[in-house]
């Protein structure tokens, strides 16, 4: 079976500056792994690169099997994939039931559209709840869970998630923890992006450690954990 998603030795540049040089990996359709390190090591870019809000200078993307370097981000949602960006960006002014509509702007089958939110308000008890809110009413944790919900109601094959955890208390951070792998569990394939990283690596089968926009180790859990360099730079220990 092919990896839901390949990179071959891809760069991505902002004018002049490398913000990721020569990284490659492969996600296996239903399971997730972390890409892990300090803000600005290049993790959000290969998110954005695989989504197609940023152009590669050399590498390419394959996705289901197919070549996909190029395509717009529209075309990117149609075939399967789904962002949640870094900072939750849900519309403050709109009710929480019209952000996660916002979602499926590119679907076309209404009854599967209402289908899938009432599946979201079934994961996210407090949306269903607050669907008439504002979303700007929300705290943060449950803005992360309407992020989070509005990726979903694209439909996607593939969920890529960037810093799920940033700001939120540690209840808060436990709670989309689980969210996370009630997703994992319905089958879906995640990238997860993360500073946090021991508790992305804790929810993954394999991480990617980051630095300076290169991969500079990777491993399960029980490898990453038994480095110390690792331990003492990335997991707090």
């Amino acid at each position: 079976m092919a990896p839901i998603i390949e990179l071959r030795d891809i760069h991505v540049n902002y004018g002049k500056i490398q913000a990721v040089r020569g990284v490659s990996f492969e996600l296996d359709d239903g399971s997730i792994v972390a890409l892990m390190g300090s803000n600005g090591a290049g993790k959000s870019t290969i998110l954005k690169a695989i989504i197609g809000l940023k152009e590669l200078s050399k590498g390419e993307i394959l996705f289901a099997g197919n070549q996909v370097s190029g395509k717009s981000t529209p075309e990117m949602v149609r075939m399967g994939v789904a962002l949640c960006p870094e900072g939750r960006r849900i519309f403050p002014e709109m009710t929480v039931m019209k952000n996660l509509i916002v979602g499926a702007y590119l679907r076309k089958d209404e009854a599967e559209i209402k289908r899938q939110l009432e599946e979201i308000y079934e994961h996210f008890p407090i949306l269903g709840e607050r669907r008439y809110q504002r979303g700007g009413s929300l705290s943060g944790g449950e803005q992360q869970m309407l992020a989070i919900g509005r990726a979903l109601m694209a439909g996607p094959k593939l969920l890529l998630l960037d810093e799920p955890s940033l700001g939120l208390a540690p209840l808060m951070v436990q709670e989309v923890g689980t969210i996370i792998k009630n997703i994992l569990e319905r089958g879906m394939s995640i990238i997860l992006a993360e500073q946090n990283a021991l508790w992305s690596l804790e929810l993954s089968q394999y991480g990617f450690i980051m630095e300076t926009g290169k991969i500079v180790m990777q491993g399960s859990y029980e490898k990453l954990v038994k480095n110390n360099y690792i331990m003492e730079a990335y997991l707090g220990g």
